[in-house]
């Protein structure tokens, strides 16, 4: 019997990207059935974990092929493909291609492999977890009818027509997701669902979710529309030609609140447990196989992030002094640093921090806080490479972006680098120190400005050798003559 790996659900969010919120309802669909199968599930924003079956929503938005050299992944793919669906990089479809992949659909597997029977088939049904309002009956909600989704024409159309029929359609007038969504769902009366792509794949997901509110759905069945039996007798089916009709004289009846509460009560009875079984076994397997073919490390990333939460960059190393950040590793590099220095990162595995082990250090808006900044800057050049180099970027000195933050304990010019560069030997440096390699002036925007417009700046410091001319001025104004 395969032992069951650690589970980490990991969703893609480029940086704010609001619509990213909406693979939270199937991540947390994964974790309620991974957890009742007995795994340990975690789930997270960009972060994969060391030591755990990574389950990725959203690659199509962007993902490093080279991360699954390091992590062990499978990626749920949720979006409609195949002619007429959702239009997506080549990329993906190679990415899919070449990796584990579960779907929801089995039309969609052949758009981007020919072993279709490799693939696993997860369904969503009914969510226990999310219970029924049973404080509302459906027939007194104030929300007729609820449309959830993106904007189309034919959907677009298909709403004016039941609107023709005296039927009040509610929409979001921006994005909403999670129980903000979910309020509005228990309010309603029913929720409406039209296929947005040529493909008409049903859209389980919104619909299952819906049904475990306790909220009735009503759905356009397209010609190529294909439910499996969970949904046969849960959701209130109609095509284009029965659509005025249904609103006009059956939406709203006591007879429709009557096959309502059948419907909602039909669907509770489906449990797709045993396919989640089969999927935690399948992911089992592939992580054994992968590990006794690969030697399955994060290794040394070289490049450092100074910070997290949404500045988070996968794949690199990551830190931070807030936890709850969920950095890589918590460190405070304002503090002196004795390297090297071992790690043990939930995220990353082990990691060795030792002098020149880094080639990219990165802090946005970092260097305003730091409360002894020499210590940090002395530590971060003692841990690049020579040749390495520091990226910044921090509010300029005058501008309302200087002192907006409560936490910010300085503000920065051009002659903040002066210590780093050519005064370095106040600060103890002897061999090294930081070379200006470019400074621009960005708006509030993050555009290139003038200093006049100048709202935050981006500067580029490399570290470089020290001459011997440097060398001996550093000589002179040290008391110690700089000897060991």
């Amino acid at each position: 019997m395969l032992q069951l790996p650690a589970v980490h659900l990991c969703i893609m969010q480029p940086g704010g990207y609001v619509h990213s919120l909406g693979f939270l309802d199937p991540a947390q669909y994964f974790a309620h059935h991974f957890r009742r199968l007995g795994a340990e599930v975690s789930l997270g924003k960009n972060r994969l974990r060391h030591n755990a079956i990574n389950f990725v929503f959203g690659a199509h938005l962007g993902f490093d092929p080279a991360l699954r050299n390091s992590y062990d992944c499978v990626f749920v793919n949720l979006e409609q493909l195949g002619e007429g669906g959702a239009q997506v990089s080549q990329s993906y479809r190679q990415l899919l291609g070449s990796s584990a992949v579960v779907d929801y659909d089995a039309r969609n597997v052949p758009s981007y492999t020919s072993h279709v029977s490799d693939v696993p088939l997860v369904p969503f049904w009914y969510a226990p977890y999310l219970g029924k309002d049973l404080s509302m009956p459906v027939a007194q909600r104030p929300i007729d009818l609820l449309f959830i989704g993106s904007m189309n024409e034919r959907r677009r159309a298909l709403l004016d027509r039941i609107e023709s029929q005296g039927v009040s359609v509610s929409q979001f007038d921006r994005p909403l997701y999670g129980p903000e969504r979910d309020d509005l769902i228990r309010q309603s009366k029913a929720v409406f669902n039209a296929h947005f792509y040529e493909t008409s794949r049903f859209e389980q997901v919104r619909v299952s979710h819906c049904l475990s509110l306790g909220t009735p759905v009503i759905s356009e069945r397209g010609p190529m529309a294909v439910a499996d039996a969970a949904f046969e007798n849960s959701v209130f089916w109609v095509d284009e030609k029965q659509l005025g009709s249904f609103f006009a004289d059956q939406f709203g009846s006591q007879v429709f609140f009557a096959r309502a509460a059948k419907a909602l009560q039909a669907f509770e009875a489906f449990d797709p447990i045993e396919a989640y079984a089969d999927l935690l076994a399948f992911a089992a397997g592939f992580t054994k196989a992968r590990r006794e073919q690969v030697h399955s490390s994060s290794g040394q990333p070289s490049q450092l992030n100074l910070g997290s939460g949404k500045d988070y960059k996968l794949g690199w190393l990551n830190v931070d002094v807030i936890e709850r950040t969920q950095p890589d590793v918590v460190l405070d590099l304002s503090r002196p640093l004795s390297l090297p220095l071992h790690l043990d990162s939930l995220t990353l595995g082990p990691i060795d921090l030792t002098p020149g082990c880094v080639s990219v250090i990165y802090a946005n808006n970092v260097l305003e806080h730091v409360p002894d900044l020499p210590q940090l800057m002395t530590n971060c050049l003692e841990l690049l490479i020579l040749g390495g180099v520091m990226h910044l970027e921090v509010p300029f000195e005058g501008a309302l972006t200087a002192w907006q933050d409560p936490t910010h304990v300085r503000a920065m010019n051009e002659n903040s680098w002066l210590y780093y560069t050519d005064w370095f030997w106040y600060l103890g440096w002897f061999e090294h120190r930081f070379s200006v390699q470019n400074l621009a002036y960005l708006d509030a925007a993050l555009k290139e400005c003038t200093k006049e417009q100048a709202a935050f700046m981006r500067v580029v410091l490399l570290k470089v050798q020290t001459s011997p001319q440097e060398r001996m001025t550093a000589r002179v104004m040290r008391p110690d003559f700089a000897l060991v």
